[in-house]
């Protein structure tokens, strides 16, 4: 019996087709600020946190909790060394020291990592899975909208202080095909924002981007372990249902239909 060859493509949650995240690193005492931003229009960001310097210009352990809630907190390393010039077992060690001083505190499994002073190479890229870490983020702006290829090697769209920050927004904001992924990331350090004296310009890329239908906002985690549980979705060979694996609901567009794969269940296409 002939069936009907169906076009059917992987969606955001919700059935969108862009992403917007944030990544900001050193946990400085402007987290405060940049966290009130964030919350007052609806942006969700990445945290990266060296566990072990607790300087007087860092927020507290104390305050990680409450301060970071609903956004995401990472790794940063735990003394923010350069590592690709570090031994490899001083590279672990920065890692998972980091990691454990910000579960102890948090309560959640802490699985990203930005590299310090951005420093990578593809051997630390390939060894850090080992060490529990599901990304790494560099600090390559690519001005582009693609998915990454390799999230242990996930270069940002642009530093905050890219002059092309707002018409870059302006361009995400403009894409509509939906047979495209798309994600923004904007990445930085908070304490930028007081050098420079341009806390406007996070203020107004964030009002720009607030509040539109087809944007997921999310944290870098949360785009990972999403994607991760779509990679795992087990369409039929005839395209009219699909079984999902994963603890996590994945969104499909069949038809131009957006159909919600439930967790742990066969969904009808």
């Amino acid at each position: 019996m002939d069936h009907k060859l169906r076009v059917i493509y992987t969606c955001f949650p919700g059935g969108k087709h862009k992403v917007l995240t944030f990544s900001y690193d050193d946990g400085r005492q402007e987290d405060r600020r940049l966290v009130e931003i964030f919350n007052r229009y609806g942006m969700k960001g990445t945290f990266n946190i060296n566990g072990l310097l607790t300087q007087d210009e860092r927020i507290p352990k104390e305050e990680w909790a409450s301060l970071y809630a609903g956004h995401e907190v990472a790794c940063h390393t735990a003394k923010h060394p350069t590592i690709a010039r570090c031994p490899d077992e001083q590279i672990l060690q920065q890692v998972l020291e980091d990691r454990r001083a910000l579960e102890r505190v948090l309560h959640y499994p802490v699985r990203g990592l930005a590299y310090p002073n951005g420093s990578v190479n593809r051997h630390i890229a390939d060894m850090l899975p080992f060490a529990g870490i599901r990304y790494g983020r560099t600090v390559r702006s690519t001005q582009s909208f693609a998915m990454p290829d390799n999230y242990m090697m996930w270069d940002p769209t642009a530093h905050h202080n890219n002059p092309e920050l707002m018409q870059l927004g302006g361009q995400f904001l403009g894409l509509y095909k939906t047979q495209y992924l798309y994600m923004m990331y904007v990445w930085g350090h908070s304490y930028e924002f007081t050098a420079r004296d341009n806390w406007n310009v996070i203020e107004n890329f964030c009002k720009m981007m607030s509040g539109h239908d087809d944007i997921w906002y999310a944290t870098n985690i949360e785009i990972c372990d999403y994607m991760d549980a779509a990679s795992r979705l087990q369409v039929s060979a005839s395209g009219d249902f699909a079984y999902n694996p994963s603890a996590t609901d994945v969104w499909l567009e069949v038809d131009k239909q957006m159909i919600c794969c439930k967790s742990n269940s066969i969904t009808d296409l």
